[in-house]
């Protein structure tokens, strides 16, 4: 039954000021910088009315409740993480099916009863505390963890005995993507953290980056200043500790994406930090090291990726060994185990996985289930286990584990859930973009559909940050296949698919290219008869909300729906804003480059809806404590296409309460948002209900 639409929507009104920047001799205004605050009465009010409006619309969907029932079913089966091994016991992470949070737990042989360690659903009663980071000793007695609150990017670090449950006292504060590092004699850890609150300006709050040392059983302020770089405020640390003991490494970032830096000191010693790899020349992540030689994956004179081995008494670029030279595929991820190096390749987005020995030499392949990807891989030098997490669109994730001597590969969790996914088929396709490029694009859909045109297609992107789209499983798409839908998922330029050359060619003055790839993946669809134009929705989230942001105003004409997640929409401000500054090596800065603002500009979406256009229909999500992707952007966006929408078409903004940019989030809340999202879908395109 179709939802019954206005002939033309009447949207909260929202006040037009005569706000105007000048970006380089240039005036660009900006009506809605009000919407900025999300505190001011003005904005909560016009927020207050957007949500009467998009719940009542949502309301009378006649298939909500049914929705949200099945994803409820779907969802409700156990899922396990990759096991790590920590002194003589495991620990994994594990969901029993509708639980808020994952429960982690520990083990002392992988047969044996699992013993719960920490149950964050214990932490608030809603569900909205998680943890979302967390390090256990080199022994397995102790665990540090990272709570976050809502969603939010923050954390507070608690410290746990393994055994008794009991915590400590202290808490750390203050940190946000922050890396622990125990030391083995279990004294404490190495962490890195922002400054103190009004101790730096606002503009600085994320600037200022310095490592501690905390002493195990004391408070916070008594931590030690271990490394800061007054001379390069916006520098990052994260620190590992080497799996023999012997060293504290630190990879460095400027902002979020490579180039990076690597540096170094022994654990034991009160001398400086030695800065072994400082020219933020390419990508640098180590992998472990065999006493005082170090094996570093690298981009560097390779965009595909490489393995090389680093002596620290002759760190010189001229000594430096390659162990695994570029191959013809990505290098996607690296870890050792065994004395060996377990290779993750990607061939054009599809994972596979290589073991070699410590001199670069081939030994084989590991075998995988299907054409999909290793979404986690755990194992350790000295150590003969390796733990692999495999997963593809028609793939629960199922946890693998490889034992090195005998080459046996065994299920340890392999994911039972309602569904029957023998029905359901992927395959890869690739398709020509505007200027040429050949794309990769994975299709799932129902075995024996028919091509007449008419398929609901719902096409899925990203294309930023070298986020690769290799094939991945998530349960919400399921409810699309069953009721006869397409899932389409592009690998886009901006991503790692095929290296770091096919990340530039989608970031800063290239991010067109991103666009041009989506909009042709959506002409394939249409060309070759899976759809139409009016049956056809694009969804993204983050940088991918920017994407179907930017597309959908690019060619309207072209899509059917559009769902538009936690989007970045502002590209002249989006730096000034909580982790914006992070972005700047992806996109640009239009308030300091006149190059940036010239490209910035053309495709903002904020800066580039047009008045008395048709749009498609559009729902627009973000959430209240979202501290990544500030909501501004969302309602920003919201108010300018409902004021320039000449349409009958739904334009509705959903706004989360008490949740964040995703992290965390616990399971109710992302079922509710799913069930509002294909609701919204299903009734754009008018789909019945057929119960499975």
């Amino acid at each position: 039954m179709p939802h019954p639409m206005p002939k033309k929507f009447l949207y909260p009104p929202a006040r037009r000021d005569a706000v105007v920047d000048n970006y380089h001799g240039t005036p660009v205004a900006d009506p809605y910088r009000w919407l900025e605050d999300p505190q001011a009465p003005e904005t909560q009010a016009w927020l207050e009315a957007q949500q009467r409006l998009t719940p009542a619309w949502l309301a009378a969907v006649p298939t909500r409740d049914s929705i949200k029932a099945r994803l409820t079913e779907l969802w409700n089966y156990p899922r396990y993480s990759v096991p790590h091994r920590a002194g003589t016991r495991y620990f994994f992470w594990k969901n029993t099916g509708l639980q808020p949070q994952d429960v982690l737990y520990r083990q002392a042989t992988l047969d044996s009863e699992p013993v719960m360690v920490l149950d964050p659903n214990t932490f608030s009663p809603d569900g909205t505390i998680a943890v979302t980071n967390c390090a256990v000793s080199h022994d397995g007695t102790l665990l540090a963890y990272a709570l976050s609150q809502h969603g939010s990017d923050w954390q507070i670090v608690k410290i746990r005995h393994v055994e008794t449950g009991q915590d400590c006292a202290e808490s750390l504060l203050w940190c946000r993507f922050t890396g622990i590092a125990w030391t083995h004699d279990n004294a404490g850890f190495f962490y890195n953290r922002f400054p103190e609150p009004g101790t730096v300006s606002e503009d600085e709050s994320y600037a200022w980056n310095r490592l501690y040392w905390h002493a195990l059983g004391t408070l916070q302020g008594d931590d030690q200043l271990v490394y800061e770089r007054p001379d390069n405020q916006e520098l990052r640390f994260f620190p590992l500790i080497t799996d023999d003991g012997k060293y504290l490494v630190l990879h460095v970032w400027h902002r979020s994406t490579p180039p990076n830096r690597l540096y170094y000191r022994a654990v034991d010693s009160a001398g400086p930090v030695i800065r072994l790899l400082d020219e933020a020349d390419a990508n640098y992540a180590f992998l472990g090291n065999v006493d005082a030689v170090f094996y570093v994956y690298t981009d560097l004179e390779a965009p595909r990726g490489r393995i090389m081995a680093i002596d620290l008494a002759h760190p010189a670029r001229e000594q430096w060994h390659t162990v695994i030279p570029e191959q013809p595929d990505t290098l996607a991820f690296a870890t050792m185990v065994n004395n060996q190096l377990a290779v993750v390749y990607m061939h054009d987005a599809c994972h596979r996985v290589e073991l070699y020995d410590l001199d670069g030499v081939f030994l084989h392949d590991i075998a995988l289930p299907t054409m999909g990807s290793i979404v986690g891989l755990a194992g350790k030098r000295t150590e003969t286990e390796l733990f692999l997490a495999f997963q593809s669109f028609l793939h629960p994730t199922t946890i693998l584990r490889y034992h090195c001597p005998t080459g046996a590969l065994t299920r340890l969790h392999a994911a039972e859930m309602p569904f029957e996914l023998d029905a359901y088929e992927t395959r890869q396709i690739f398709y020509t973009s505007k200027d040429g490029t050949r794309v990769p694009m994975f299709l799932t859909h129902k075995k024996g559909l028919v091509q007449n045109g008419r398929t609901p297609t719902l096409l899925y992107g990203y294309g930023g940050f070298l986020h690769s789209m290799t094939p991945f499983f998530a349960i919400a798409p399921l409810v699309w296949f069953e009721q006869g839908g397409l899932y389409a998922v592009a690998c886009l330029r901006g991503g790692g698919e095929y290296g770091e050359a096919w990340h530039r060619a989608g970031m800063l003055e290239q991010k067109q290219n991103v666009f041009d790839d989506y909009i042709a993946a959506a002409e394939w669809l249409i060309a070759n008869d899976y759809t139409s134009a009016a049956r056809l929705a694009i969804r993204g989230g983050s940088n991918g909300g920017l994407l179907v942001a930017a597309c959908m105003l690019q060619r309207p004409e072209l899509f059917g729906a559009v769902v538009c997640e936690r989007p970045v929409t502002d590209m002249l401000r989006y730096h000034k804003f909580t982790a914006g500054r992070l972005w700047v090596n992806e996109y640009g800065n239009a308030e300091t480059s006149p190059e940036h603002f010239a490209f910035l500009s053309v495709y903002s979406p904020l800066h580039n809806v047009t008045s008395g256009v048709a749009y498609p229909p559009t729902l627009i999500t973000t959430a209240d404590t979202d501290d990544r992707v500030v909501p501004s952007h969302a309602l920003k966006f919201a108010a300018a296409l409902q004021a320039a929408d000449a349409g009958v078409n739904p334009i509705l903004l959903r706004m989360e309460r008490d949740a964040g940019h995703g992290l965390g989030k616990p399971t109710g809340k992302v079922i509710d948002e799913l069930r509002d999202i294909y609701a919204f879908l299903f009734t754009i395109f008018d789909m019945g209900w057929c119960e499975s």
